[in-house]
């Protein structure tokens, strides 16, 4: 199945200037956005309280949401726990005396009965099993190693394209992973969608998901320069593009799909996976197209660096 014609010659490179002058912007514009705005953390990294909540007949998660909500319970995050009668919610408590108990520490029995006051009031048969507090320290670890589990990620890619190809791929592979996640980062804020451990999840998703795209290319190139006499470095790249576009659109175009399936159809809870996915998708679909080669024309791949190093041609071993 093909949508563009294998042996079409669209100059994608033609228009490198612009796109890659595009790509900086968005780079820098997202820092920005970053920079001012921050990121709309969720409890996971926030910290805040945790309660467990057992039915004794089968809840919607909704009719818990809405609950809370006309109990004074806004923004909480609720989720089912082990089937249909427990639900587990989690939320950040009002800075209010009613909570704290000497000025101090959180007050969670009140907090657990106005939990079970405001379900009770839609729902008697609704009671608090548990509840619990997660630090805000807590929740720093686990941003911390967040951003710590993304950076080994990128380096290990690095690495990894080091070995299968050259140098030269592996910079351009980091220069547009860094550009991807920043971009889908920045937008991620700007449209102040909540930053959860699902989200987090779904930006390391993103990660794989553009290194897939951009090593296919990759590949393509490598085959064209060791297959063509004569070689422009330019028209090759740009073939490459080409060959490769139809698998592209086609793989982000129905990945996409499935993204959009699990935002309609999979609940609240993997909204933020599914949106920052089809950001994360788009973005890095364009990075491959117009991003990665036009970098990897300015380094300056060649033939040399992608042919065999054999005991016919020595100084393919010398080339840096």
């Amino acid at each position: 199945m093909e949508i563009f014609n294998h042996n079409s010659n669209v100059h994608f490179l033609g228009l490198r200037k612009f796109t890659i002058s595009l790509a900086v912007l968005l780079i820098v514009a997202s820092v920005a956005v970053l920079a001012t705005r921050s990121l709309n953390y969720a409890l996971d990294f926030t910290g805040g309280v945790s309660t467990e909540v057992s039915y004794d007949n089968p809840v919607a998660i909704e009719d818990v949401r809405v609950a809370l909500d006309k109990g004074g319970i806004e923004h909480a995050t609720v989720q089912s726990v082990g089937g249909t009668r427990r639900v587990l919610i989690r939320f950040q408590p009002k800075d209010d005396t009613h909570y704290t108990q000497q000025g101090t520490s959180l007050n969670l029995d009140a907090i657990a009965g106005d939990v079970a006051k405001a379900l009770q009031a839609v729902r008697p048969d609704a009671k608090v099993a548990s509840r619990s507090y997660v630090s805000a320290q807590v929740g720093e670890q686990l941003r911390s190693d967040g951003v710590t589990a993304a950076i080994f990620v990128i380096i290990g890619i690095g690495i990894y394209l080091w070995i299968r190809f050259e140098r030269r791929f592996a910079i351009a592979a980091l220069a547009t992973e860094l550009h991807d996640v920043l971009v889908t980062l920045g937008i991620v804020s700007l449209i102040h969608l909540e930053f959860d451990m699902t989200v987090l999840a779904s930006v390391l998703a993103v990660i794989g998901y553009s290194i897939n795209d951009k090593v296919v290319v990759f590949d393509r190139i490598r085959e064209l320069f060791r297959s063509a006499r004569k070689v422009d470095s330019e028209e090759i790249l740009n073939r490459s593009i080409n060959s490769t576009l139809s698998r592209t659109i086609i793989t982000s175009l129905f990945t996409g799909i499935a993204m959009a399936a699990l935002y309609f159809f999979g609940g609240p809870s993997v909204h933020g996976f599914a949106i920052t996915m089809l950001i994360g998708i788009l973005v890095g679909t364009l990075s491959s197209i117009f991003v990665a080669c036009p970098i990897l024309l300015w380094l300056g791949v060649s033939k040399k660096d992608l042919m065999p190093v054999t005991k016919e041609n020595p100084e393919l071993a010398r080339r840096p």
